[in-house]
């Protein structure tokens, strides 16, 4: 299997660790490995995050500038 060096904050560290000591994984390995393959499984199932949703470009909210309709 490949390996692959990362740098990470400590705040992800120390809940990667928790989850160990949790008994939720056997060791820092697997926990990364699980946790990387379930962002991908994330990622692939609903794709990258866009800023604006398509459709929705200065649409405003269907009102004039200064109403609101709902």
């Amino acid at each position: 299997m490949p390996k692959v060096e990362i740098t990470i904050p400590e705040h992800l560290e120390m809940q990667i660790m928790q989850l160990v000591d949790q008994g939720e994984f056997i060791n820092r390995e697997e926990a990364v490995e699980d946790l990387i393959a379930s962002g991908i499984r994330a990622y692939k199932t609903s794709g990258p995050m866009d800023e604006e949703e398509p459709g929705f470009e200065d649409d405003g909210m269907m009102g004039h500038d200064d109403e609101y309709v709902f």
